[in-house]
């Protein structure tokens, strides 16, 4: 973390920003995205917690070179983030004023039924605009899921675990700001995993009847190949 007081019009302004990848939620990595043009003071202003409005007031421009480097820094170990396989095995919330650890699921089943065809969706929309910009050959070597589509999924994933309460998807658009709370570390690296693997999610897709009809499709083939004198 790097921080300064700076002189303002009528007082002073203590700054702070975080100076490793670790330090930053994943709402504040969405705040910087979608911004159409992303200046110096708004990528402060968003890491920092501070309105525009009040960094605007600071008396000298200068003042705000120092945290030049640490922005780059940061822009740099996001680009690494992306890259990155590294699933935590717990992640903490603060949920409703307490503090709340909850095990990430090697296999990370989506589950109840609700969330888990609400997150294949969002997956499914999210690589299909993809696809439809960049084409389809070796799409999952360029691909990078949206943060919004990541928080959404996450949301999904994490809502009755942390909650303790029923499948509510009405609620799921509330609980995005609990995860936006999460350490960008922590939330992508799992997100990643849910797109990255969407074929496998693709397979649970397939409803009762189609299996069956599968199943029966495959016993009419073994039943021709015994029954042939080949």
């Amino acid at each position: 973390m790097i921080e300064t007081t700076l002189k303002t019009i009528k007082d002073k302004l203590l700054v702070k920003i975080p100076t490793d990848i670790k330090e930053v939620t994943l709402g504040q990595i969405m705040a910087m995205q979608t911004k159409p043009v992303l200046n110096d003071l708004d990528a402060i202003s968003i890491l920092s917690d501070i309105p525009v409005e009040e960094l605007q007031n600071v008396l000298d421009f200068r003042d705000f070179d120092m945290f030049g480097e640490a922005v780059v820094s940061l822009s740099n170990q996001i680009k690494h983030l992306y890259n990155s396989d590294d699933i935590p095995s717990k992640v903490a919330f603060d949920f409703d004023g307490k503090t709340i650890n909850v095990n990430v699921i090697r296999n990370l089943s989506v589950e109840p039924a609700g969330a888990f065809m609400a997150a294949r969706d969002v997956i499914a929309e999210e690589i299909n605009e993809h696809i439809s910009l960049y084409g389809e050959e070796d799409w999952q070597e360029r691909f990078n899921p949206s943060l919004k589509a990541s928080c959404q999924v996450l949301a999904q994933y994490f809502y009755c675990r942390v909650t303790g309460k029923k499948y509510n998807e009405y609620k799921i658009e509330e609980f995005c700001e609990t995860i936006k709370k999460l350490r960008v570390t922590e939330a992508l690296p799992i997100a990643k995993y849910f797109f990255m693997s969407y074929p496998n999610l693709l397979k649970r897709k397939t409803n009762c009847f189609r299996q069956l009809h599968l199943f029966w499709k495959r016993k009419r083939a073994f039943n021709r190949l015994k029954n042939s004198s080949i």
